[in-house]
């Protein structure tokens, strides 16, 4: 509803309308919640809800991949908790399981994990282990995550907007309330970002669990709770933002096997694993999160000279390389960014040429890991890029064998599948 439909309905009609409808919306979800019920059989969480139409969900705990704790504001002043199910092969998360107390839902969760690995490993009769408590990694403070969010395009544009606004009130007599409100709520669309950012990362802490697990947790309006197994980790993502250079800055993203994560934006398929620190910070936990991969010394080589016809500022930001465990590669002129993934979650290597590749004698390398997540080599030289495939193939392939990976790998005769643009 715009600012000038608000003061043709009147401000008594529009609270009479919110009050219905946030009466309607509550009733609703008490009938809805008393209507929803849940139990363990076996290998299966059987889930129960609907009011007019009942639905019955079956989910096998072997394709279980993840369970999210969340409690939005008004569960965290009931002592409530959701429980969210990320399953092999979903393109979406599953409908939570919605709510239980606290203790309830931390425990339901733990169950339903320990299952899932006893499914996973087809032992169902093993004796599970003592609990083990959690081991703190690290928490990043508040402090930080303000600034860093300070230090964003939209809050630099923040003081042109106000300056804006004032000039116009007191330069523009006709200038109404109407438009006034309709700028500042322009601008606070604009600065929408980075306060979701705050709110979403408040208190962001990192810990692992007795059994390896990495236990994320973050949140100020809506907190959550996150168990990320290692094994399940499909990539990592490092960008460093041009406004945080000075601080020396980045931040880490995860890409998760099975996990749908939220249905918008660049989040859609990504999970946080550091929001905003120093490169020190972000090295250890690359470290630990893959370990071998050291960020101060992965080779990365930038493409030919003649790919400056394709990117003439960017050229030498490009890169690609191998690492003793993982494929790298680098781009961005402005935000930098650094990808990297496992050999062994490799599942296909493409070599792609477009029309003005094959003029120039160029290709672009792709590795495709699952879930359709792919990692790009751009604009390799023609050959090369035939021998990081190569080179690619073969080492997916051995790192998925007991043997050892070695750094320097011979190519035989993999398959490699090349793709015309």
């Amino acid at each position: 509803m715009s600012w000038q439909t608000l003061s043709q309905v009147g401000l008594e009609r529009f609270a009479l309308v919110v009050a219905v409808v946030t009466v309607g919306a509550v009733v609703f979800s008490v009938i809805g919640w008393l209507n929803t019920g849940y139990h363990v059989v076996g290998k299966e969480l059987r889930i129960q809800d609907g009011l007019l139409w009942q639905r019955n969900r079956a989910i096998p705990l072997e394709r279980l991949q993840a369970v999210e704790l969340r409690r939005p504001l008004l569960a965290q002043l009931t002592g409530l908790a959701e429980l969210r199910l990320e399953v092999v092969g979903g393109s979406k998360t599953e409908a939570p399981l919605a709510y239980l107390t606290v203790r309830d839902a931390a425990a339901l969760r733990e169950r339903l994990l320990a299952l899932a690995g006893q499914a996973a490993a087809d032992d169902p009769a093993a004796p599970s282990s003592p609990a083990v408590p959690e081991q703190a990694l690290l928490r990043v403070a508040n402090r930080d995550l303000l600034i860093s969010q300070l230090l964003t395009p939209q809050a630099f544009f923040l003081p042109v907007g106000v300056a804006f606004v004032i000039t116009q009130t007191v330069l523009e007599a006709t200038w109404s309330f109407v438009g006034i409100a309709s700028t500042v709520t322009a601008m606070a669309g604009v600065l929408l970002q980075p306060v979701r950012r705050v709110l979403q990362d408040w208190d962001f802490r990192l810990a692992r669990d007795g059994g390896g697990r990495l236990v994320v947790r973050y949140g100020l309006l809506e907190t959550r709770s996150q168990v990320v197994p290692l094994h399940r980790v499909q990539s990592v993502r490092v960008t460093w933002p041009l406004l945080w250079r000075g601080m020396r800055w980045l931040h880490l993203r995860l890409d998760i096997a099975g996990y749908a994560g939220p249905q918008n934006g660049a989040d859609k398929r990504s999970d946080r694993l550091l929001p905003v620190g120093d490169n020190d910070t972000g090295r250890a936990l690359v470290w630990d999160v893959l370990p071998g991969a050291d960020l101060a010394a992965l080779p990365t080589s930038p493409p030919p000279a003649r790919a400056r016809w394709l990117h003439p500022f960017a050229v030498r930001r490009l890169g690609a390389g191998l690492g003793p465990e993982v494929f790298v590669v680098r781009w961005g002129l402005l935000t930098r960014e650094l990808h990297l993934v496992p050999y062994a979650r490799l599942q296909s290597v493409r070599v792609v040429q477009g029309p003005v590749q094959r003029v120039l004698r160029l290709a672009t390398v792709y590795g495709d890991a699952a879930g359709g997540r792919s990692i790009a080599a751009r604009d390799r030289d023609l050959g090369e890029a035939w021998l990081l495939a190569q080179q690619l193939a073969v080492r997916a392939r051995l790192a998925r064998t007991p043997e050892p990976l070695t750094r320097n790998v011979v190519a035989d005769s993999p398959d490699v599948a090349h793709t015309p643009e």
